[in-house]
């Protein structure tokens, strides 16, 4: 609005000009600094806006998420009934294979062939029907020194006979009473209720992956006295979840001898101290060396010449069953577990024959004691349907879990990150058609292989990280400040024991992730200006948070978009790394809180993985009846009130197409709800035959705001915001300044003396009906 002029005509005339213009000036100044007003409070207003809508803001996701069930034991519930209706189906004798007894063993809901590994007459007892989307408890029960450094600084300047590099190390080097006490210490804060709550509060945490160690099931060695009490922690962490409505997936972690060589299996095998050749320049120096010699003895005796195991240890897997026995036997009837993961990351070279008959042994100990648990297996770091596709045919109740990270790949552009991310979406499917059940059982967000210790305890994989990296203060300790060790003194450089690689404290400050950089216009999708940038970005220039986000979403999409769920590993860290850190990505929104029932979640993969799919029943035979059961179930989900008699006239071609149709109708409806392609086991996903690139609403399109060069494609920026502020103030100042021109005399007369040269003051333009700067009423200047 145009301020307001006051001219008296005795004071401010044409006997002073200067005067005049004087009050003019003023005036057009006085106008400026309203505007300039306006269009800081416009900026101020937008801002606050842009940061509630934004994908970072809280309130980006609207609708909250909700699980298929209301509590997780009504789960537990349906199953026991529908186990009880189906239990003499499934004893069927037309069903039975004749076989000799001691290669079949009858379950109430299935028979189990121990000649073939498979299973069948399967009653389909316990649903899979809805994903798990949960965090791994890591670090908690078996100790990783990247994940909780606190534990592990009072080893820094010590030696071979007083260094510690796991949890095996620990306790042998701290004994059973002082190892014990810190243990306790470590057990009540690294894992509290507050953070299960806060956990269980965020929309999408249904379920925990715990991992454990065989030594609290089954103690030896060290462990003894040591890890005393863990068992006591774990029944309060039980009752927690069930308390608040989460599941409990047992993962045993570490394994007698190690499983893989490394730190997270309990001890870093082959380990072998070079101190003694390091007496140069400053006396002898203690140096270690893991990673070219690692090797995993649990299965047997490695052999690095032909990459074999020509000895297997029996003792060991009978050691690790016993423990398994002594898990389910103890958690059995536990209304919280949702099931059992024998084994942890076995390493590649593990024989593969050994591995299944271990895997099939633990699947029947577990179902003998507790026929509802799910059982997960991992894939060896070999995810190929050769090797898994028809393992343990029509056994109810398995899963095959594989670990998907990015933080060991080379450094390349942001788009062959996000690329590779939905790749896993085809994959997954592929192996959910020819496996079954697929769980994402680890994933995160780090793109870099920054994180302290992340390669074992004052050690790198020699290589590693590639790229320089940002330090920060570290941390106080997270169990308070009587542990030993604590805090990092900043007056000391790197110390040792020194491993392959450099990773540790350097005066008081710690290696953690590196930034991402905003790239230039014309590099946006494939630029690698991030990998030539310092480690921290130069101000204006961090493009963290857009590149976590979308990452975050894609990863999301491809694994619950046709899997059975996923863990984010891990659930906190030690140091502030939200690469790692659950709570801390969703802090700073780069996991979202809220539906996955929105396009920014369903359509993240579209660009890059362009397949469709959909939830068809399973021909099987003898599989009607309950293809029938679950037909009525989905129908009625979506109509209640409706008669579905009709669905038991159906048989055969019209059955099979009538369960397609609305197993998939649901399915689709459902699935970013968590709801998987299961359907008590009578479902399987397929590739779709009719999908045409681009059928969607949805615009995925490669743009700058997509890759993390502006903001989100859905949401006001800061500077659009602005912008538009600024463009209707001057329109607004603009129309009151011809309304001023045009309805005030003294206004009118004021402009043309002070602004006008003298051959236009008396034109047309401020004096006639029909111009914008005047009219008719306006006086002739002399």
């Amino acid at each position: 609005r145009a301020p307001k002029i006051q001219l008296r005509s005795r004071q401010h005339n044409t006997k002073d000009p200067s005067l005049l213009r004087g009050v003019v000036k003023k005036s057009i100044k006085m106008m400026l600094l309203k505007c300039s007003s306006a269009l800081l409070a416009i900026a101020i207003v937008s801002s606050v806006e842009a940061d509630t809508t934004t994908p970072f803001g809280k309130n980006y996701f609207g609708k909250k998420f909700e699980p298929a069930f209301e509590d997780i034991g009504e789960i537990l519930r349906q199953s026991d009934l529908r186990r009880a209706r189906l239990a003499e189906e499934a004893k069927d004798p037309s069903t039975r294979r004749r076989l000799d007894p001691a290669d079949e063993e009858f379950f109430d809901d299935f028979i189990a062939h121990n000649d073939t590994q498979t299973c069948t007459a399967d009653a389909h007892a316990v649903p899979f029907d809805q994903q798990v989307r949960g965090v791994c408890l890591g670090g908690w029960q078996v100790l990783e020194p990247w994940i909780t450094p606190s534990l592990f600084y009072q080893f820094l300047g010590e030696d071979q006979d007083t260094a510690a590099l796991d949890t095996y190390t620990f306790c042998k080097v701290l004994g059973p009473e002082e190892g014990n006490k810190q243990l306790r210490r470590h057990w009540e804060s690294w894992v509290t209720e507050d953070i299960v709550r806060q956990l269980a509060e965020d929309d999408h945490v249904n379920s925990f992956r715990l991992p454990v160690g065989d030594w609290s099931f089954n103690p030896y060695g060290p462990y003894v006295g040591c890890t005393d009490g863990s068992l006591d922690y774990i029944d309060q962490l039980l009752d927690w979840a069930y308390k608040y409505n989460v599941s409990v997936l047992f993962d045993i972690h570490a394994m007698k001898d190690s499983q893989n060589g490394f730190d997270n299996s309990g001890k870093a095998t082959h380990l072998e101290w070079t101190s003694e050749f390091n007496v140069w320049p400053e006396g002898e120096t203690a140096t270690f060396l893991h990673w070219p010699i690692r090797a995993a003895e649990w299965m047997g005796t490695f052999d690095k010449e032909t990459l074999t195991y020509p000895v297997i240890n029996q003792d060991n897997i009978d050691h690790a069953l016993t423990a398994i026995t002594n898990l389910v036997d103890r958690y059995k009837d536990h209304p919280a577990v949702l099931g059992l993961q024998p084994l942890n990351e076995p390493w590649e070279f593990t024989p593969m024959d050994e591995l299944k008959k271990y895997y099939w042994n633990g699947y029947l100990i577990m179902k003998r004691a507790a026929p509802t648990w799910k059982y997960v297996m991992h894939d060896a770091f070999l995810f190929e349907i050769k090797i898994w596709g028809g393992f343990m045919d029509g056994c109810p109740d398995r899963a095959l879990d594989t670990h998907i990270y990015q933080a060991w790949r080379s450094p390349s552009s942001r788009v062959a990150f996000y690329q590779e991310a939905c790749s896993w979406k085809r994959r997954i499917a592929e192996m959910e058609i020819a496996f079954g059940p697929v769980i994402v059982g680890e994933w995160s967000l780090a793109t870099d292989n920054c994180a302290m210790w992340l390669n074992g305890f004052n050690d790198n994989l020699p290589g590693y990280p590639v790229l320089p990296c940002k330090f920060v203060t570290c941390t106080d300790p997270y169990m308070g400040m009587d542990q030993p060790g604590t805090p990092v003194d900043p007056g000391q450089p790197y110390r040792g024991p020194y491993g392959s690689g450099i990773s540790g404290p350097v005066w008081g400050e710690c290696p953690v992730g590196r930034d991402w950089i905003k790239e230039h216009d014309t590099n946006v999708t494939a630029g690698m200006d991030w990998v030539h940038a310092p480690p921290e970005a130069p101000p204006g220039r961090d493009g963290t948070d857009e590149v976590m986000t979308h990452l975050a979403r894609k990863k999301i999409s491809a694994f619950s978009g046709v899997g059975h769920g996923y863990y984010f590993w891990n659930f906190r860290t030690d140091l502030p790394e939200p690469g790692w850190s659950y709570l801390l990505a969703s802090e700073r929104g780069w996991i979202p809180r809220g539906s996955f029932e929105t396009d920014h979640i369903q359509n993240a993969c579209r660009h890059e993985d362009g397949s469709e799919y959909k939830c068809v029943a399973r021909r099987r035979k003898n599989n009607e009846k309950y293809v029938r059961i679950q037909v009525v179930w989905a129908l009625n989900k979506t109509n209640p009130d409706a008669d579905y008699s009709y669905v038991d006239d159906l048989s055969g071609d019209a059955l099979y197409a009538e369960a397609d149709q609305v197993y998939n109708a649901f399915w689709q409806a459902n699935m970013l709800n968590g709801t998987t392609c299961d359907f008590a086991g009578t479902a399987e996903l397929a590739f779709s035959d009719d999908y045409e690139e681009g059928d969607d609403e949805f615009d995925d399109t490669w743009t700058p705001d997509d890759t993390g060069n502006g903001e989100d494609d859905e949401t006001v920026s800061k500077h659009d915001a602005v912008m538009t502020g600024f463009i209707g103030l001057l329109v607004g100042c603009l129309i009151g300044f011809i309304i001023a021109m045009k309805s005030s005399r003294s206004f009118n007369v004021a402009v043309r003396r002070s602004v006008m040269p003298s051959s236009v003051k008396n034109s047309e333009v401020f004096t006639s009906s029909n111009s914008l700067l005047g009219s008719e009423k306006m006086p002739m200047i002399v």
